[in-house]
């Protein structure tokens, strides 16, 4: 018995376990494991319990055939595919979770894979036999064989789509017996990555090992992007003066004054938002990146504590999970004709097996098409749609304090508030809405206020950037906005811009982008608002604290991002650059009653200049950064671009 001792996967040596030969029952219940190692042997091993633990795969289990008992519940990553795949892999299995199964393992093993095989065998004689010429050379086999892979695990159907999972599982392990036996090749002789049959399936949830089969596609991108050399510019604090004319040159010279110089190394270059798998597609725009809450951490509302190195990237017909540290892809979710524009995390306490409750972390995705995808990410399911416009969906954003609450944010001029509910333990759940607030354009960016949440929502527009009392006991469902805000414009004061980016740095510092060029303000909410009173006037300048100096393009929608816990400001150009704003030492006095607006800009801290990147020996086009975002404990910075580039960089 390794019962409760914090086992991680790590801890089982296979030097040790190979020389238990006589071993027939452990207990590893109550532990740490994700995973099983593939070589520890025990080949007498007749019962396991591995219950209470973060398992996410079953397929190393074969490596104890004699295995009669198996436990394994509450392992949150396992589904009923996992299920299936254990029946199939150990043949002398009789309880799985303390449940009989001869005799569907039996048809599992027997019928299902008759079945499957003979479905294979159809699909093979029906498309792919006469493909083939009589003498064929090796390129040739290769080249069919991926094709036929690919093919087959797409319109080869049986049994309820719970189960497709285990089913594509199958139907790719006998079309490569079926490849191995009919033109005598090695199983699993390819390794490049397989493509998705778009026209056959419109949705698909790749797990893990699925993803892994893109290897060469994500991963870490270097085998297709080569000669990497990395030029980063260390910026540091300008603190002369200076004037719109001359800003480009301050912005690319570093002073000899001391300052903060954030050392920031990059990590990985990620393409794996590609068109059908593409490693040509230097078009898809990646939109929106998210780090993962971490679950049970006991301090989610500290954001440091809840910080994780896993983050959710959107764009194209894809949303990705990867792991920045080692650069892996560690999910992927596709859908046909979609383009996704935006994510959000929330964490659901849900039911599970015997009425206990657990907190998940579940996606919302959304995009082009207006309906907003639910995906459980832990169980690779996504298990709900809600169409909540007609028109696209430019951004989403979750309640912090609501975690079922869902602002959607659409061209078609409204922003609504959805309670997604929580679904059951079959998935059963009820979406209803629950206001929907009138913007007088299309809201690009929401921003709800820290110190009041659940009453004031601000949005930045295409036409301006707005407020609005989002109070649910107020009874009235429609609302227009309560206010918008002026901003300078050269002489005067003025409400019409485009406003694309909105965030807040702390509880009453918020920081816009607006499309005047080279132009980012920093403002007080508290104060802003109080100016307004409570009368019926509608337009209220803000108080701007201090202005960014940031790059003279045009360019819209490259938007901004904060690092509230580390008063950090962030935002990308035209050029692939990241600009670096360390506000610490502005921050208290902006908080205090009195305090006033900086005169002259505030430099960027740091920028970090793009890298040199060979694709297929060029550099690729040109370069905007979309996005940029960094994690609450800023180890990283995840930067977003327009030519379906991730890049990650981090912080030393």
């Amino acid at each position: 018995s390794l019962s409760k001792l914090q086992l991680k996967t790590g801890d089982l040596d296979p030097r040790l376990f190979s020389r238990l030969r006589h071993l027939q029952k452990l207990d590893l219940s109550d532990n740490l494991l994700d995973k099983f190692p593939n070589s520890l042997t025990l080949p007498d091993l007749r019962v396991l319990n591995c219950n209470n633990n973060k398992l996410e795969d079953v397929t190393a289990l074969k490596q104890f055939p004699l295995l009669e008992e198996l436990n394994y519940e509450n392992n949150v990553y396992l589904t009923l595919n996992d299920d299936y795949k254990v029946m199939f892999l150990l043949q002398n299995l009789r309880l799985l979770n303390g449940k009989d199964i001869t005799k569907l393992a039996n048809h599992v093993r027997r019928v299902n894979s008759r079945k499957l095989t003979s479905k294979v065998t159809a699909h093979w004689e029906k498309f792919f036999r006469d493909q083939l010429p009589e003498k064929y050379t090796a390129e040739q086999v290769k080249s069919i064989r991926k094709k036929f892979l690919k093919s087959v695990q797409t319109n080869v159907v049986y049994g309820p789509s719970s189960l497709s999972e285990f089913t594509r599982w199958r139907v790719k392990m006998i079309a490569e017996e079926f490849l191995a036996y009919s033109l005598g090749l090695e199983l699993n002789s390819d390794t490049e990555p397989e493509e998705k049959m778009e026209e056959s399936e419109e949705e698909s949830t790749e797990s893990p090992r699925e993803a892994a089969e893109d290897v060469a596609q994500v991963g870490d991108f270097s085998s297709y992007i080569s000669n990497v050399t990395v030029t980063p510019s260390k910026r540091k604090r300008n603190n002369s003066k200076s004037s719109p004319g001359n800003k480009r040159s301050k912005s690319q010279a570093n002073t000899e004054e001391e300052a903060e110089d954030v050392s920031a190394e990059p990590l990985h270059f990620l393409q794996c938002h590609s068109k059908g798998n593409s490693r040509e597609d230097f078009k898809t725009q990646l939109w929106s990146c998210v780090f993962e809450p971490v679950l049970d951490s006991g301090a989610r509302k500290d954001p440091i504590v809840s910080s994780s190195r896993t983050v959710a990237t959107c764009g194209g017909e894809s949303v990705c999970l990867i792991d920045c540290e080692t650069g892996t892809v560690l999910k992927k979710y596709k859908v046909a004709a979609e383009e996704f524009f935006s994510i959000a995390w929330t964490t659901l306490t849900m039911v599970v097996s015997d009425s206990r409750k657990k907190a998940h972390n579940i996606l919302a995705a959304a995009g082009r098409r207006g309906i907003v995808k639910l995906i459980h990410v832990a169980a690779d399911f996504c298990y709900g749609e809600i169409k909540a416009h007609k028109k696209p969906i430019a951004t989403v954003c979750f309640s912090p304090t609501r975690e079922t609450h869902l602002f959607t944010a659409s061209y078609d001029k409204r922003i609504a508030l959805w309670d997604i509910g929580i679904p059951d333990c079959d998935y059963n759940f009820k979406a209803s809405q629950l206001l929907v607030l009138e913007a007088v354009s299309i809201p690009l960016r929401l921003a709800l206020v820290p110190t009041c949440p659940e009453q004031y929502l601000l949005a930045g527009c295409e036409g301006g950037c707005f407020a609005w009392n989002i109070k649910l006991d107020k009874g009235q469902k429609s609302r227009p906005f309560e206010a918008i805000f002026q901003f300078p414009d050269d002489e005067s004061m003025t409400t019409s811009h485009r406003v694309d980016g909105l965030a807040f740095l702390n509880d009453d510092v918020v920081v816009s982008k607006s499309s005047k060029p080279g132009c980012i303000y920093l403002w007080s909410w508290s104060r802003t608002f109080e100016a307004k009173g409570k009368g019926c006037q509608r337009t209220v300048s803000a108080v701007i604290l201090a202005e960014l100096e940031w790059s003279t393009t045009d360019m819209s929608y490259l938007t901004l991002s904060t690092c509230p816990a580390k008063d950090y400001v962030f935002c990308g150009d035209e050029n692939g650059s990241v600009w670096m704003y360390n506000l610490s030492n502005y921050t208290t006095a902006w908080g205090s009653a009195k305090g006033k607006r900086s005169e002259r800009r505030i430099s960027p801290t740091q920028i970090l200049k793009w890298p040199e990147l060979q694709v297929n020996g060029e550099q690729p086009p040109e370069i905007l950064v979309n996005n940029v975002v960094a994690d609450p404990a800023f180890t990283y910075l995840v930067v977003l671009t327009s030519v379906n580039i991730t890049a990650i960089w981090k912080k030393s």
